[in-house]
């Protein structure tokens, strides 16, 4: 095998029109470095909340605790479970459905727990832009606060499967 030199010449320094692209890419590139930490500390783009180690046996138990002493109702089979204003909501990710279906009072603060029980998650929050990755092992916790009324759907944004496309969960805000 030979390798060959490149000839004399080859390379040519940006010019005109490749001149005011690169500008413009490494003004965005300060724009944007600026701009990320302004979004982390002023924008609310970023969870506030806790995390802490938690087995998911024990996770379960919990949740299942909350079903028990809360449960107003059942959406497709699941229940719809109301916790107390101020007080804890707990949601399991598994394969591949979320559990229960939370009921919460617009304008009351909830402290919401997160947890997956065999693998990667993701919550995303529709119709609003609000997604976290929801870990085995962790139980993340999240303080809210709903603002208006309405359903809104728990879609898994983090591939965990066959059945990924139909993990769907409900909020009902009222």
């Amino acid at each position: 095998m030979s390798l060959t030199v490149p000839e004399k010449g080859w390379y040519k320094a940006p010019e005109g029109a490749e001149k005011l692209w690169i500008g413009l890419a490494l003004v965005w590139c300060m724009v944007m470095s600026v701009m990320m930490p302004y979004w982390h500390f002023r924008g609310k783009q970023n969870s506030r909340g806790e995390a802490y180690s938690v087995e998911p046996a024990a996770f379960m138990e919990r949740t299942t605790t909350f079903v028990e002493s809360g449960t107003v109702g059942d959406w497709n089979g699941i229940p719809i479970v109301e916790p107390p204003p101020g007080g804890e909501a707990y949601l399991a990710a598994r394969m591949w459905s979320w559990y229960p279906a939370l009921k919460l009072r617009k304008g009351e603060t909830y402290r919401l727990h997160l947890s997956a029980l065999d693998l990667n998650h993701g919550f995303s929050l529709q119709p609003l832009n609000m997604n976290f990755q929801v870990l085995p092992g962790y139980d993340h916790v999240l303080t809210i606060t709903p603002t208006s009324t309405g359903e809104f759907t728990i879609v898994c944004n983090e591939f965990c499967g066959i059945g990924h496309d139909k993990m769907i969960g409900k909020i009902f805000v009222e």
